[in-house]
């Protein structure tokens, strides 16, 4: 078991409906399935609570815990529920983010800026702010985030870009910043997944079957002309997580099937 005996914290853990399953969820039952003891937050509890049912129904350990990353008081919550709950906290694994509502520079409006930047980059600096001490004090952590690869390649709209690009960069000070302290940190670069977030959203708005995204998509990616699957981030943030990566802090891992390369 590749994390016995580890305590993790799998912010956006829950997930909306669909078809498939989504990075946050399966990254959590994955580190279940490790021996990991799993704290499972969410702004939506229900949510988090369903991927807590998974979990347990494969004989894992895991709670739920519901909590809004744009607020440091509750960012400050769920390091102190982790505490409280299991003793201490071995990895932190961010999954939360959001392009809806993004636009292009001169067609933007401030207050989905800040919604936007808020939520995708802010919550993310504000647990690891918590989290750290707790960390430093133990003298051994693991911080993962979820980056996309949005964030090295062109986009149509500037801000989920923006944040994702700046989520690799404040990662890798952390990681610097906490080495000495043996606190590694790393991002995660999905490429074009099939999860409920990607998939559902734009078939909605569209109007479309969500097989016709599906196609559009899977026609984009090298690799075997498809999108990877949650799973294959899940693997990744488990590697990262792991022991077997104990030397490795501050990378930028790209799951993309080669679409950076493609896209040069």
């Amino acid at each position: 078991m590749r994390l016995r005996d580890k305590t993790a914290i799998v912010v956006g853990a829950g997930q909306q409906p669909g078809d498939t399953i989504g990075n946050g969820r399966a990254t959590a039952i994955r580190f279940a399935q490790e021996n990991a003891t799993v704290l499972c937050v969410d702004i939506n509890e229900d949510w988090a609570q369903d991927t807590v049912d998974m979990i347990e129904a494969e004989g894992g350990k895991a709670s739920a815990l519901k909590a809004d990353i744009t607020d440091e008081a509750q960012c400050k919550a769920i390091a102190d529920a982790c505490v409280e709950r299991y003793g201490r906290i071995d990895i932190l694994h961010n999954n939360v983010g959001r392009s809806k509502g993004d636009k292009a520079t001169h067609e933007l409006d401030a207050a989905t800026w800040d919604e936007l930047m808020d939520m995708n980059l802010k919550g993310m600096m504000l647990t690891c702010k918590h989290v750290i001490p707790v960390m430093r004090a133990q003298k051994s952590g693991v911080i993962l985030n979820v980056s996309s690869t949005s964030s090295l390649a062109a986009r149509a709209t500037i801000t989920y870009k923006t944040s994702k690009g700046a989520i690799n960069t404040m990662t890798q000070h952390i990681a610097v910043e906490n080495a000495s302290h043996g606190i590694r940190a790393n991002v995660v670069l999905p490429g074009l997944m099939d999860t409920p977030m990607a998939i559902v959203r734009r078939a909605d708005e569209r109007g479309v079957d969500r097989d016709v995204i599906r196609a559009e998509r899977n026609e984009r990616v090298p690799l075997q002309n498809r999108m990877g699957s949650a799973w294959d981030v899940a693997n990744a943030a488990l590697f990262l997580a792991s022991d077997e990566a104990n030397y490795i802090t501050g990378i930028i891992l790209p799951v993309d099937g080669g679409l950076l390369c493609k896209r040069g």
